[in-house]
């Protein structure tokens, strides 16, 4: 028989990322039926890149090679960051993002486990702040009626910018659902009726196409959770704060704010909420100050969707939260056991004397 004391093996890098990058795979899968193969070109493009970016970084600082290249953590990063761009953007963009991600976002500060950012978020920022034209070019789902492009034309417009002869990009895009409801209102000041159009679903409920990509990005959490590779406060409360917020300026008026499905099944809530907030370098360790950390993100989230200039404002909520983090986790720090009890003993010998 087994006795006391135990202790617990800590998960090898390598497995918690293999995990993840697991955990991704029934959203490329729904990806790639919503938009095609070209999400697959923009993670293999991001990959390399990260591999590449990580190794130079690596030999500048004369670390060695294989224990980091091998670590899975810039791969994970690369396919967070491709998964979070235009399906059909240009193959310069998905490249730069993950170089400044892996250059900027984790290698400037230290490496590995010392970036006070989420590298993934700083190389979207980045890019949706300098190319917002470019950022916001998003074909429309292949299901859509006049949306026919093949694997080759896909490809061939990522390299090359081009289509087949008498098809303009104009013809196959769309914007976000997201990027719909904001336009809507600061054009008419109201939803009207954009949220009876094709990319939705259940009366603007939910978003019909990027809802099954976000329900798949739920499954893969879940596995995470079940696996307890991430904690289980920081992804419900942002869902919380974000759900909670959006569901009370639904009811207060429901022609001007969308219902709070809409915004967890919409963007890129689910996969922040799993795949992002979770991050344990850039995030507080205390139980309590993840529930504030993620609360807090959902919150800004909301605020920056609806009264921001951006879209979805998740990279932003989260590099906001990022910076407040040692601050949370100072001010959330557990009571050491037995630490009051001394206090108290240490004041009543003071009052004896």
């Amino acid at each position: 028989m087994n006795t006391s004391p135990f202790f617990v093996k800590p998960t090898p890098l390598q497995v918690v990322m293999l995990k993840v990058a697991a955990a991704l795979l029934p959203a490329i899968a729904v990806y790639v039926h919503v938009f095609g193969v070209g999400i697959l070109l923009q993670l293999l493009l991001a990959t390399v890149t990260a591999l590449a970016t990580e190794a130079g970084c690596l030999k500048l600082r004369k670390y060695p090679l294989k224990p980091f290249l091998s670590d899975g953590s810039a791969i994970v990063t690369a396919w967070l960051l491709a998964l979070s761009m235009p399906p059909l953007g240009g193959w310069w963009m998905v490249v730069l993002a993950t170089f400044i991600a892996i250059a900027v976002g984790k290698h400037l500060y230290g490496g590995l486990g010392q970036n006070p950012f989420n590298p993934a978020m700083i190389g979207f920022a980045v890019m949706i702040v300098s190319f917002p034209a470019q950022m916001s070019r998003w074909a429309a789902p292949l299901a859509l009626p006049g949306v026919d492009l093949d694997a080759a034309a896909q490809i061939a417009y990522i390299f090359t910018g081009s289509l087949p002869a008498g098809l303009s990009f104009d013809a196959i895009a769309s914007a976000t659902p997201l990027d719909m409801v904001k336009t809507a209102l600061i054009q008419h000041g109201h939803l009207g009726d954009v949220l009876s159009g094709a990319l939705f679903a259940t009366g603007g409920w939910l978003p019909s196409q990027m809802g099954w990509i976000a329900l798949a990005y739920l499954v893969g959490g879940l596995y995470l959770l079940a696996s307890r590779i991430i904690p289980w406060q920081t992804p419900l409360a942002f869902l919380a704060g974000l759900g909670v917020l959006a569901g009370a300026m639904h009811l207060y008026d429901p022609g001007h704010y969308t219902s709070p499905v809409f915004h967890l099944f919409g963007g890129a809530a689910m996969l922040a909420a799993f795949f992002i907030v979770t991050d344990p370098v850039s995030g507080p360790t205390t139980p309590r100050g993840r529930l504030i950390f993620g609360a807090s993100i959902g919150v800004l989230t909301y605020c920056i969707r609806v009264f921001g200039g951006y879209p979805d404002g998740v990279a932003f909520a989260v590099i906001i939260m990022n910076i407040a983090a040692p601050f949370i986790d100072q001010y959330t720090q557990p009571k050491v056991f037995g630490r009051k009890a001394k206090q108290n003993d240490s004041r009543k010998k003071g009052a004896k004397a």
